[in-house]
């Protein structure tokens, strides 16, 4: 079967990598991942990035700056039309990006999450990177920006694929072509796989109705001394806090544990890891995430408690983030 041209980067960075065994499984993962039949909106996105205007040769990529941008000499009508295209990709939800002078102010501030992340990493040139649950990639092009070798990101939204590829287009090969996307979950990463630096899972954890069982995947990803960069949500309370939200959680259907930061390391030196320290805690703000022009729909400010912010409208605790980090045993 002939390799769509979206793909073929993909497979020769797997080829690079030595990843041969998990090659072999990639043309089913892909297919699944973008099963037209189970996702009737593909064929739009998909039209959408193909009509992106051509850009010049000459474009200014900046992957190294809280608003990822692409730098490009499009006239008006260009313009308009990268907007319009782009715009039948919406919502977008993790940026901000600036891309021939389009900019799109997504709903998350990412860039913030990742200013409290930063400082903490071990350097990240040279390194293989999982993202897992990556949206549609903005961390990955900073991890790129940031010195990175190789990066792939694993999402299962067909949505945040095509916004990639729409990235992709404006950045060309500005970035070496060290940055991937794979639409599926962290089950389809291989057991035992024990080859990245240092896996990232943002927003994922609270997701899963097993959360060891991810932590697991996880460490199994890390080569030895490998880097984990975990960031989830978080309740105060001592090292035996965990809430267990009822039908929902801040309007989200699919939320499970909320450990505390206490709790949470204990979880991560159960399954094994060390060095285990929160590096940050925060409560996430409506300035952080909101509603804006490219992502219409409801966001945080309308999942508050109207009479208390410091509560869901369930009223749970209100949105708190802490990041945790470990490293895998030598």
């Amino acid at each position: 079967m002939p390799i769509a041209p979206e793909h073929r980067d993909l497979y020769r960075a797997f080829l690079d990598q030595g990843l041969d065994a998990w090659l072999a499984r990639l043309p089913d993962q892909l297919a699944r991942g973008l099963d037209r039949r189970r996702y009737g909106d593909l064929p739009a996105w998909e039209k959408a990035v193909a009509k992106l205007p051509e850009l010049p040769g000459a474009r200014t990529v900046r992957l190294d700056r809280d608003t990822v941008s692409v730098e490009a000499a499009l006239d008006e009508s260009q313009r308009r039309q990268a907007e319009n295209l782009l715009r039948k990709l919406m919502p977008w939800r993790k940026g901000p990006y600036c891309l021939g002078g389009v900019h799109i102010d997504t709903e998350w501030r990412s860039d913030w999450k990742w200013q409290r992340v930063a400082p903490h990493l071990a350097p990240l040139t040279g390194r293989r990177i999982l993202d897992v649950g990556g949206g549609n990639g903005y961390h990955a092009w900073r991890m790129a920006g940031a010195g990175a070798a190789f990066v792939l990101v694993v999402d299962p939204s067909p949505r945040f694929f095509w916004q990639f590829r729409a990235m992709r287009h404006f950045v060309g090969d500005a970035d070496g072509h060290r940055t991937h996307f794979l639409p599926v979950g962290i089950e389809e990463v291989p057991e035992r796989l024990a080859f990245f630096d240092t896996v990232f899972s943002m927003g994922v954890l609270y997701h899963r109705p097993s959360p060891l069982e991810h932590l697991q995947q996880l460490k199994d990803a890390l080569r030895p001394g490998g880097e984990l960069v975990l960031e989830t949500l978080v309740v105060e309370g001592n090292a035996t806090t965990v809430l267990l939200p009822g039908e929902r959680y801040a309007a989200m259907p699919n939320v499970y544990f909320l450990p505390s930061s206490a709790a949470l390391c204990q979880w991560l030196e159960r399954c094994g890891l060390e060095n285990v320290r929160v590096v940050d805690e925060a409560v996430t703000t409506t300035d952080e995430q909101r509603a804006t022009d490219w992502m219409t729909f409801q966001s945080l400010a309308d999942f508050l408690d109207p009479d208390d912010p410091t509560r869901t409208r369930e009223g749970h605790p209100a949105p708190r983030r802490a990041v945790v980090m470990a490293n895998r045993p030598e």
